[in-house]
């Protein structure tokens, strides 16, 4: 199991700015724990997530030289994509790609087509680097905007990203509309007409639903699942009533009945699950 830890998606809807010392010592404890990745910020306009400004000033301090764990940022244009990737450390830019037309214009200002045309230019830069590039594939469960909404619509999206080259497709469930039933539907689909991709999960649930999500991806053959501690955030740019990450402390539990090696400290989890209350306020 690759297990994605996004404290940068669990942050960046907190109007009160979290104060760079807290964020360094919060994503220094989760370097210790051992996750696959870390979605530690992002290089975005800080007008649009005021929370991320200090992200290059974030990278700066933290210490990787005790780590095996890979940075991720999240971009939302070319411009974004070329400000990450002057930073050695950043082994993967994420760039979200909606399945909604609406979306795409609010959360980075384009239509798909033309979020398509940078993806193209992203994945040819990431490439050049030696870096990845991680495409989120929002409202990738369900679209709260009368659009269309189908698993085909994946499908399709996902065959357009497959000619760009990309690697790692996450499905987004932005506002946490999905179910076991759409879950299973779109991995048990997509990952035996594309075994050559990396499927991730990017759940968001409410507290009495995350069982049945996490579930339902790794039994569909989900081998990558993004969480965040305490199962904060949301995301701001989607809906005014925020719908929370999945909690990576529950999801933990889950994988460890199973009897599946981890290869996580889990008495650095705990050191971060007390920071993540002073993050939060929880």
């Amino acid at each position: 199991m690759k297990i994605i830890e996004c404290p940068r998606d669990a942050m960046q809807g907190i109007a009160e700015f979290v104060p760079t010392e807290l964020k360094v010592r919060y994503l220094q404890s989760l370097l210790a724990v051992g996750f696959d990745s870390l979605d530690f910020g992002s290089f975005v306009s800080p007008k649009a997530i005021p929370q991320m400004r200090d992200t290059a000033e974030v990278l700066g301090q933290l210490d990787l030289s005790q780590t095996q764990t890979k940075l991720l940022a999240i971009v939302a244009n070319v411009r974004g994509a070329e400000q990450a990737l002057a930073h050695a450390p950043i082994q993967y830019l994420g760039f979200p790609l909606s399945l909604s037309e609406e979306f795409q214009q609010r959360n980075t200002n384009k239509s798909i087509a033309e979020a398509l045309t940078e993806v193209a230019q992203m994945q040819e830069l990431t490439t050049r680097a030696g870096k990845e590039l991680v495409l989120y594939l929002s409202m990738g469960f369900g679209n709260p905007y009368g659009e269309h909404w189908g698993p085909e619509l994946a499908a399709e999206m996902t065959q357009k990203l497959d000619e760009l080259g990309v690697t790692i497709i996450s499905l987004s469930d932005t506002i946490g509309v999905s179910s076991p039933t759409t879950i299973t539907q779109l991995f048990s689909t997509l990952i035996p007409a594309f075994p050559h991709i990396e499927f991730g999960a990017h759940l968001h649930t409410h507290p009495t639903t995350w069982q049945e999500k996490v579930e339902a991806a790794y039994q569909s053959g989900c081998r990558r699942m993004d969480g965040a501690l305490l199962g904060y955030g949301g995301c701001p740019m989607a809906k005014d009533d925020l719908v929370g990450n999945m909690p990576t402390e529950k999801m933990l539990s889950y994988f460890q009945e199973k009897n599946l090696p981890l290869g996580l400290d889990f008495s650095a989890l705990q050191t971060s699950l007390q920071i993540a209350s002073e993050v939060f306020h929880s």
